[in-house]
């Protein structure tokens, strides 16, 4: 025997009580999908809100709790993508009018400094012995990387890592943490 099931009444966003049904059966899931794109729990928070205030705005009427869960996932997933793009535009805004310019404003003590630094670091790197003074000269000033300083010395890429390694750890010993000036 078939038993007829009652049609679920329609939930109206505008109906405190129907609301209440809403934000009571989506508030967790809508948040975590917001927490897991924006990274912050306050402006998810934020975000899931602003959904809720959108379906009371544009006076949503939904068939089933599952329509009204779906449409708010996919406003909070919109809202939450649009957010996190913003903050990275104003983060790269910010980074970009922040440091924009400053490579040029030195001073003569800068340079004073940057020069004392490279005297240091050459001193530094003639005192090395030989196999690890090319290693790093080829690794910092050519600008090769480890596969290809293997080849052109004819020993392994691990060999390489080794050495660089080694060599790094002796100028550190030579120079001192805090006795080069770096921009």
């Amino acid at each position: 025997m078939l038993l007829n099931k009652k049609a679920s009444p329609e939930l109206n966003a505008n109906d405190d009580g129907d609301f209440r049904k809403i934000y009571d059966a989506t508030f967790a899931l809508l948040f975590k999908v917001a927490v897991k794109v924006v990274l912050d729990e306050e402006a998810a928070e934020d975000l899931v809100h602003d959904s809720y205030i959108k379906a009371r705005e544009k006076n949503m009427v939904f068939p089933s709790m599952s329509d009204a869960t779906f449409w708010l996932i996919r406003v909070v997933k919109n809202a939450s993508l649009n957010y996190a793009k913003r903050k990275v535009r104003e983060a790269n805004a910010y980074h970009k009018a922040f440091y924009e310019g400053r490579q040029h404003m030195d001073s003569g003590e800068v340079d004073l400094l940057k020069k004392e630094s490279r005297q240091k670091v050459a001193e530094a790197i003639n005192q090395l012995p030989q196999k690890l003074k090319e290693i790093i000269v080829l690794r910092e000033y050519a600008d090769l990387n480890y596969k290809e300083i293997g080849d052109q010395l004819g020993i392994t890429e691990g060999n390489v890592k080794v050495r660089v390694f080694r060599a790094r750890a002796q100028l550190l010993k030579l120079i001192g943490e805090d006795d080069v000036y770096l921009p």
